[in-house]
C-alpha cells in the first residue's frame, strides 16, 4: 500500500506507461478501438432523407442488430426515439405512468430527476420515493408488486448497481421502468422482468448523443394500448395511433429527423460487438476493466471505491473517493478544489480526460470502464492517478 503521508515528502516521477487512449469520460465515452470517422462517414447516407429505402434500412438494421447483441427476446419492441435515454425515459413515463401506483428508486442523480417528474411534473397521485445516498441502493425489497416501479439499472453518478433482478417479482402487476443506459451491452439484463428499457447511443457503445433506445416488453405495450394519459403529450412522445402502437417507430421510421451520421456510427459499433463475440465478448471487456482499476484500488491507501458492497459495485461508472485523512478532512469546497487540481494535472499530460465525479455526487472521481475501453489504458491509469494524487497533495 502507499503511504500518504510519504507521498507529500517525495512525489513519484512520472510513470513512464501512458494510456494510449485516455478518453475516461462517463458519457460521451471513448469510441470504439480502431474507430475512424472516415470509416462511419463513408458508410452514412449524408444528405438523404431518412425516410428513402436505402436509409430507413440502415435505421432498421441499427434496430434489428440491437436486438441481436442484447438478446431482447422475441415480441419485445426496440425502437429510436428523440433527445438520448432522458428523452425515452420521459417518453414512457408520460405516456405510461398513472394507470397504477409508483414507486421511484434514488440513489443517484438521474434517478432523482425521473422522481422529481413523477412527483412535481407529472403530480402523480401515489408516487413512493425509496431513496438511498450515493454509494449505497435503497431497500429492493419494499418495492410494491402492485405497483410500476421506476429505476436505473447503474447509477451512472454514483457507481453502484442493483446486483441483479431477484428483486423483482415475477407474478407483478405492476411495470419496470428501466433506465439501462450505462448498464446495456456491459451488464445482465434479465429481460423477463423488463417492461420498459431505455440506454442512449454515447455510453458503452460509444456512439454519438441525441438518440435514445426504448425497448418495450409485451406487458408494457399493452398498456400503451390500454391506458390514456390523463395529460396532453407532445408529438415526440406519442407512441399510439387510434390506440394501437406506431409499429413505423420499431422499424425504423423515427418520430423525427434523426442524424444518419449518428446512426451508421451506431451501426458501425454494434458490427464490431458482433465480431468481438456480442453481448459475452462485450460484458467481458468490461468486467476486465473493472477488475484492473479495482485491483489499483485495493492496493492503494488514499482512495476507495464510494460503493462499501462490492455485489453492488459497476463495472461502467466506476467511482471513486479519497480517503486520505488531509483531503477527507477540509470541506466539500476545498475537496472539490483538489480533485479539480487532480484531474488538471492528468488533463495537461494527456493520461486521462473528464475522470472528476458528478456535479451533483460527493467530491471525487469517475472513470470510465466500459467496453470500448481497453484494460492496458485501465491497468496504466493506476500509476499516473497516483503520481497526480502526490503532486496535488504536495
Amino acid at each position: 500500500m502507499s503511504d500518504p503521508e510519504a507521498a507529500v515528502l517525495t512525489a513519484p516521477a512520472k510513470p513512464s506507461a501512458t494510456p494510449v487512449r485516455p478518453e475516461f469520460s462517463s458519457g460521451p465515452c471513448a469510441k470504439r478501438p480502431g474507430w475512424t470517422a472516415e470509416a462511419v462517414a463513408a458508410r452514412a447516407f449524408l444528405g438523404r432523407s431518412h425516410r428513402a429505402a436505402k436509409p430507413k434500412a440502415q435505421l432498421k438494421d441499427a434496430i434489428e442488430r440491437t436486438a441481436r447483441v442484447l438478446g431482447v427476446p422475441a415480441g419485445y419492441r426496440v425502437g429510436i426515439v428523440p433527445a438520448s435515454d432522458t428523452g425515452a425515459f420521459e417518453m414512457a413515463m408520460w405516456s405510461m405512468l398513472g394507470a397504477r401506483p409508483v414507486d421511484m428508486l434514488v440513489w443517484e442523480s438521474f434517478g432523482q430527476g425521473w422522481a422529481t417528474d413523477a412527483t412535481k411534473q407529472l403530480k402523480l397521485a401515489d408516487a413512493r420515493v425509496l431513496t438511498a445516498p450515493y454509494g449505497e441502493l435503497p431497500d429492493l425489497a419494499q418495492v410494491r408488486r402492485d405497483a410500476d416501479v421506476c429505476f436505473t439499472w447503474n447509477g451512472t453518478t454514483s457507481g453502484a448497481r442493483v446486483p441483479n433482478g431477484d428483486w423483482i417479482a415475477d407474478d407483478r402487476e405492476g411495470l419496470t421502468f428501466c433506465d439501462a443506459t450505462s448498464a446495456a451491452f456491459a451488464q445482465d439484463l434479465p429481460w423477463a422482468k423488463l417492461d420498459v428499457t431505455t440506454f442512449s447511443w454515447q455510453k458503452a457503445m460509444g456512439g454519438e448523443g441525441g438518440h435514445g433506445i426504448l425497448i418495450l416488453s409485451p406487458r408494457a405495450v399493452e398498456r400503451l394500448e390500454t391506458f390514456t394519459p390523463p395529460r396532453p403529450l407532445p408529438k415526440i412522445f406519442r407512441l399510439t395511433k387510434g390506440g394501437k402502437l406506431i409499429d413505423g417507430v420499431f422499424a425504423g421510421e423515427t418520430i423525427n429527423t434523426p442524424s444518419m451520421l449518428c446512426v451508421a456510427d451506431a451501426v458501425d459499433a454494434l458490427e464490431w460487438m458482433e465480431k468481438l463475440g456480442g453481448l459475452e465478448a462485450t460484458r467481458a471487456r468490461a468486467d476486465a476493466n473493472f477488475t484492473a482499476i479495482q485491483e489499483w484500488v485495493d492496493a492503494t491507501a488514499w482512495v476507495e471505491n464510494l460503493v462499501a458492497d462490492p455485489a453492488a459495485r459497476s463495472n461502467t461508472s466506476v467511482c471513486l473517493k479519497i480517503v486520505d485523512p488531509a483531503i477527507a478532512a477540509l470541506d466539500e469546497a476545498a475537496q472539490r478544489d483538489f480533485v479539480k487540481k487532480l484531474v488538471k494535472l492528468l488533463e495537461t499530460e494527456g493520461v486521462a480526460y473528464d475522470i472528476a465525479g458528478y456535479r451533483d455526487a460527493p467530491p471525487g472521481l469517475r472513470v470510465w470502464c466500459g467496453t470500448t475501453v481497453d484494460t492496458a489504458d485501465v491497468a496504466a491509469l493506476g500509476p499516473w492517478l497516483d503520481w497526480a494524487f502526490a503532486s496535488a497533495r504536495a
